[in-house]
């Protein structure tokens, strides 16, 4: 039995939260950004709890910054946006930030078969590439879309330039956020939730055509 017929013509998938496990270099550059704010002045008091940020994981970094320190000024955000890009980069130089399991093997089997694969994340342009690069998964992703680069406000448009751009008719959004599940329903795609990394809230996943709990679960849902 021919089952190539059932793999969708391309994949797109979200970056923190479902490729790569974010707080591992997350929260080391989080302290280092609020130690650095502090020293320049640009923010008072102990640094905000991770879990704040963690929860935040997926949103834009405008409406992260808001909810990590909604009382701080513009200028902080901003300061802020700049430090944590500067210290995750830095940690990614040094080695730090992991897959999860299974990733690097599963994207593997997917580019193998025939699958176009793209990253689509509301993270900054800089950020995604150097963690796409650091891992050496470069060479399997035919496009890495974030809102940083195409200043989408929402993934919704960011998903859709992707499909327009490559002229791509099947595809599954593959993510671990509300964001993820929102931008595949509208755009007509399969959706597929990953529910591993634990930064999600109760019910954003609701909608999701498979769920998983492993990564490599993705290739069950095809054969």
């Amino acid at each position: 039995m021919n089952t190539q017929k059932l793999w969708p013509e391309a994949m797109l998938f979200d970056l923190d939260g479902t490729l790569f496990q974010t707080e591992t270099l997350l929260l080391p550059a989080y302290h280092a950004t609020f130690d650095e704010l502090r020293a320049r002045g640009f923010y008072e008091g102990e640094t905000p709890p991770e879990e704040r940020i963690l929860g935040a994981l997926g949103m834009l970094l405008e409406h992260i910054w808001m909810r990590v320190m909604p009382e701080a000024p513009l200028a902080t955000h901003q300061e802020a946006d700049r430090l944590l890009i500067k210290y995750q980069v830095q940690g990614l130089k040094e080695g730090r930030g992991v897959l999860y399991e299974g990733v690097a093997d599963t994207l593997q089997k997917l580019h193998d078969n025939g699958v176009r694969l793209f990253v689509a994340s509301n993270g900054l342009e800089t950020y995604v590439r150097e963690v796409i690069a650091a891992k050496g998964l470069g060479h399997l992703f035919e496009g890495l879309y974030s809102a940083g680069e195409y200043l989408t406000r929402s993934k919704v448009d960011l998903v859709r330039i992707a499909l327009e751009k490559h002229g791509i008719q099947s595809a599954w959004m593959v993510g671990d956020r509300s964001s993820d599940v929102e931008a595949g329903l509208r755009n007509q795609l399969t959706v597929v939730a990953c529910d591993y990394a634990g930064f999600r809230e109760a019910g954003e996943l609701d909608g999701a055509h498979i769920r998983i709990r492993h990564f490599a679960d993705i290739l069950t849902h095809l054969t």
